[in-house]
């Protein structure tokens, strides 16, 4: 069980449970990480490599000169968006207001491509609920 998830359903204030509930999704992913090394797999002396069967290649992703990118960064970086006084911290991605919300969501979805050929009724009820769900107020 994750520390963060518990301390989330205890919390009172909106910008503790925003950091918490975005530590825990970086928890996870550090776990994984952990487990399976694979930002090490991706490095000499096994990248680069190409399979024999299909083809695929794994280039050898430590070639960056930008330690940002490094494979294996998986450790606290800053975290201005939520806000610039906070020290290097691990969380997924932005989680307020305006940095993102349902609407912006279906908006890149569609941008992407991902719902090419749906009747224009499909895409208004998703936007229907974005902002159904952008509208939402939590109440505590």
């Amino acid at each position: 069980m994750s520390l963060y998830a518990t301390l989330a359903q205890q919390v009172s204030d909106a910008e503790v449970l925003r950091v918490l509930l975005s530590i825990g999704g970086d928890e996870i992913a550090h776990f994984l990480e952990w487990m399976d090394f694979s930002g090490n797999g991706v490095q000499p002396p096994v990248a680069p490599v190409t399979d024999p069967v299909t083809g695929l290649v794994f280039p050898n992703f430590d070639v960056t000169v930008n330690p940002l990118l490094q494979t294996n960064l998986i450790f606290p970086v800053p975290c201005e968006f939520i806000s610039s006084s906070l020290p290097p911290v691990s969380i997924i991605r932005p989680t307020g207001q305006g940095q993102i919300d349902a609407v912006s969501f279906v908006n890149a979805l569609i941008a992407d491509g991902l719902f090419i050929g749906q009747p224009e009724t499909f895409t208004a009820m998703l936007f229907e609920m974005g902002n159904a769900a952008d509208e939402a107020i939590r109440g505590l």
